[in-house]
């Protein structure tokens, strides 16, 4: 047993895998959380040396993501750390073509399955002793500003920075800290059309450079690291050279 439990999101692939590892190799005991079991025990078998626990999860079933939490708790203890990572996108859609099925599908996954596990996090910090643990919410550039014909999507990721503010105000009284990380342009396979060419304000298509998926998984480790009376509200962490800031 490790005297440090996390819990990981959308740990099969991409942000969540590198940050899994990252976690890992930092000393903590990482629960894998995913879809498919497949991808999951491909990780933990591709590190043998690291405390890694695949529990397949589907966050938009109520049952699953209390069923994570309950068997994080019977195997390990307790859970000191929730990176609530798993989202999904969609394809780049005139606002007025967006399908209401795949409206709701987006919201289901990026926001009310983020819901579920801050949800199901925060009951079992409040009620462990040591009482208390941290939470970090996997926002995105897109909590701040949309790309083109991204409605659901940038809608979810707005929403996101709310569960985070209110779970940071109403986690202070258990010591749970609660902070968002803003990501922009990770080089993984969600973003490999953006290094061919994205659909720009200005209606052009240009290729966006992209950044290790390394260095998010070490803001991350930075994040997870700090004492409970310290917390990190937002950070973002970008590609250099994307564009973000500025105007265009």
């Amino acid at each position: 047993m490790s005297n440090r439990i996390a819990v990981v999101t959308g740990a099969g692939s991409g942000v969540g895998s590198a940050a899994a590892t990252a976690l890992a190799t930092d000393g903590w005991l990482v629960v894998l959380a995913g879809r498919r079991r497949t991808r999951l025990e491909a990780l933990a078998a591709e590190h043998p040396d690291l405390l890694l626990d695949p529990i397949p999860t589907d966050v938009i079933d109520e049952a699953s993501v209390r069923d994570l939490f309950d068997v994080t708790v019977a195997r390990h203890g307790r859970v000191d750390l929730l990176f609530n990572n798993a989202g999904t996108g969609a394809p780049a859609r005139e606002l007025d073509e967006v399908p209401l099925e795949e409206w709701q599908a987006i919201v289901s996954v990026n926001l009310t399955g983020a819901f579920l596990c801050i949800r199901e996090a925060f009951r079992v910090m409040r009620r462990q002793q040591p009482q208390g643990g941290r939470i970090i919410n996997n926002g995105s550039i897109s909590a701040h500003a949309p790309r083109p014909r991204s409605i659901a999507y940038t809608a979810t990721k707005h929403a996101i920075t709310g569960l985070t503010k209110s779970t940071a105000l109403d986690g202070r009284l258990y010591d749970i800290a609660c902070g968002q990380i803003d990501i922009g342009n990770a080089a993984t396979d969600m973003t490999t059309a953006t290094a061919e060419g994205v659909l720009q304000a200005d209606g052009s298509l240009r290729a966006e450079p992209r950044m290790r998926v390394s260095d998010v998984a070490r803001a991350v480790v930075y994040m997870a690291g700090l004492p409970l009376d310290s917390n990190v509200a937002t950070l973002t962490v970008m590609a250099t050279k994307m564009p973000y800031v500025g105007r265009g």
